[in-house]
C-alpha cells in the first residue's frame, strides 16, 4: 500500500553541495594535485538526490526494486541518491473518448461515447498494480461503455415496459456507468470524479430506418390524440343537440353526422363544404 515519505530539505544539501564543489575546485587549482579529483566523487553522488515536487504532483521512490514511499509534499528536497524517482501527476484529467460502435440490449448497432474526469488517488497501485495506468484507463473505459450499452435498449420502441433507456435514462445511466468505472479502475488507484455519456446515436447502417420509425411513431401518437379529441367533440356535439332539442336525430342521421364530423376533424386538409339542397336521404 501507499506510504508517505518524509524527505530532507534540499536547501541544506544544496549548500553542502556548493561548499564541496567550491573546495574541490579551489584545492585543485591551488595545489594542482590530481588526488583532489576524487573530491568530485561526493559532489557527483549528492547531485542525483535532489528532487522537486510541484503542486498536485508526487514522486514515487524505489531503491533496488523496493518501494520506499511517496513524496506528496510540495517543495525542494534531497533523498538517497540511489533512489529511482517516478513522477506521477495528481491533477484531475479529462478523457473524451471517440464514439465506438456497440450493440444495445436488443442488438441494435449504436454509436456511443463518454467523457471521464479522473485522477490518481493511490500512487502505489498506479505504479505497481498495472502497466501504464493511463492506457489502463482508456481500455477499461471502453470495456465499461460496451457493458453499459448491453444493459439498456437505445429506445423503448420494442420494449415499452423498459422505463430506462440509453437515450432517455439520463442520470440513472450515467450513475451506472460511473459505478462500473469505479469498480474497474480501483485496481489502478484511480479516482473517478465524473463519468457520463456525451454522444449516442444509431449506427449509420440503420440510422435512416430508425429515423423513419421514429417519425412513424410520432405520427401514430399524434393521430391517436387527434382521434381521441375528435371523438370527445362529436360526443359533446350530439349531447348538446339532444339537450337543447335543436334537431331530432335518429340512429341513421347520427351515424351520418358522426361520419361527417370525424372526416372534418381528422382530415389533414381543410374540409370542402357541400351544400345539400335536398334532404338528408337524397
Amino acid at each position: 500500500m501507499e506510504k508517505e515519505f518524509n524527505p530532507k530539505s534540499g536547501y541544506v544539501m544544496f549548500v553542502v553541495f556548493l561548499i564541496l564543489l567550491g573546495a574541490t575546485i579551489t584545492m585543485l587549482s591551488i595545489t594542482g594535485s590530481p588526488w583532489y579529483i576524487f573530491g568530485f566523487l561526493p559532489v557527483v553522488l549528492i547531485l542525483p538526490g535532489f528532487v522537486t515536487v510541484n503542486p498536485n504532483e508526487s514522486s514515487v521512490l524505489i531503491l533496488f526494486g523496493k518501494y520506499m514511499g511517496t513524496i506528496r509534499r510540495n517543495g525542494f528536497f534531497w533523498t538517497n541518491p540511489f533512489y529511482v524517482k517516478k513522477r506521477i501527476s495528481l491533477r484531475a484529467r479529462n478523457f473524451n473518448s471517440e464514439p465506438i460502435k456497440v450493440n444495445d440490449k436488443v442488438g441494435n448497432p449504436i454509436m456511443v461515447g463518454l467523457v471521464l474526469v479522473w485522477r490518481v488517488e493511490n500512487t502505489y497501485k498506479a505504479s505497481f498494480e498495472v502497466d501504464e495506468y493511463e492506457h489502463f484507463v482508456i481500455v477499461q473505459s471502453d470495456a465499461a461503455l460496451r457493458k453499459l450499452a448491453g444493459m439498456f435498449p437505445y429506445d423503448n420502441f420494442e420494449h415499452e415496459e423498459e422505463e430506462i433507456t440509453l437515450r432517455s435514462g439520463g442520470e440513472v445511466v450515467n450513475h451506472k456507468l460511473e459505478t462500473e468505472l469505479i469498480e474497474r479502475l480501483n485496481i489502478a488507484g484511480i479516482q473517478v470524479i465524473e463519468a457520463r455519456i456525451n454522444y449516442i446515436a444509431y449506427a449509420s447502417e440503420i440510422a435512416s430506418a430508425m429515423l423513419r420509425r421514429q417519425q412513424a411513431t410520432a405520427v401514430v401518437a399524434a393521430r391517436s390524440k387527434i382521434v381521441e379529441g375528435a371523438v370527445s367533440m362529436v360526443q359533446m356535439a350530439l349531447e348538446q343537440l339532444s339537450e337543447k332539442q335543436i334537431v331530432e336525430l335518429d340512429e341513421e342521421k347520427k351515424a351520418a353526422m358522426v361520419s361527417n364530423l370525424m372526416v372534418v376533424l381528422c382530415s389533414d386538409e381543410s374540409a370542402m363544404p357541400v351544400v345539400n339542397t335536398g334532404t338528408l336521404y337524397q
